[in-house]
């Protein structure tokens, strides 16, 4: 049973540092700028910025989402152990799959064992080179394990400004101009931006309760002929 007294919600707003570890202890990911030196040192720390998400929305990992929506409250640490079901999976042998070595010849790639690349928007491991054979692991590099996750719930999000910037940022991993009128925002942008926005639309009602609106740039917007 539930003890979240404080009510955290689906669709509520949470500033969060985390630490993902495997259980025998490899950090794989973090947002601390402390420990994001020691994992991946050519880090650019002018991105570090607050990890400010949406619970029940899939901007985090489900098992660490769903503990939160049960059990987190704001200003507390948490210890999470996730097994694979509800960290990254369980591992899927139909994913290993052998490519022919001449469609990494055709794309300039000289496929090496250990190496990982993008192979139509999936991520693959190469587990060997033999002949005219390569052998690519499509599972996630973490599935299978049981994973940790040391999660600090700095505070609950409660202005719908710092909501929505938070959101267009999750979103569009840039800043857009916004302005919110009543029940209605208005994100100002590039033409070439406009159409792609607006396929957010039942997602910013969803989780905002925003009807969106997308206008064009001031230098962006089509002048009238004379």
């Amino acid at each position: 049973m539930s003890n979240n007294n404080l009510g955290l919600q689906k669709n509520d707003f949470i500033e969060m540092e985390f630490v993902g570890k495997t259980k025998e202890g490899e950090v794989f990911d973090s947002n601390i700028k402390e420990i994001l030196e020691k994992i991946n040192p050519s880090y650019n720390p002018e991105q570090i910025k607050p990890f400010i998400f949406s619970l029940g929305n899939e901007m985090f990992l489900k098992g660490v989402e769903d503990y939160l929506l049960k059990e987190g409250q704001p200003g507390k640490k948490y210890t999470l152990e996730l097994s694979p079901e509800n960290a990254f999976g369980f591992r899927d042998s139909k994913l290993v799959q052998l490519i022919p070595l001449r469609v990494f010849i055709q794309q300039k790639i000289n496929p090496t064992q250990g190496m990982m690349f993008n192979f139509d928007g999936k991520i693959g491991k190469i587990i060997s080179v033999s002949g005219g054979r390569v052998i690519v692991d499509f599972n996630h590099p973490l599935a299978g394990k049981i994973v940790i996750y040391d999660v600090n719930v700095i505070r609950k999000i409660e202005e719908l400004n710092e909501k929505t910037k938070s959101f267009i940022d999750f979103l569009f991993k840039r800043d857009l101009l916004f302005e919110i009128r009543n029940d209605e925002l208005v994100i100002k942008a590039e033409k070439q931006m406009k159409q792609f926005i607006e396929l957010f639309k039942d997602k910013f009602k969803e989780v905002l309760n925003l009807n969106l609106q997308v206008e064009l740039l001031p230098d962006e917007t089509p002048k009238k002929s004379q």
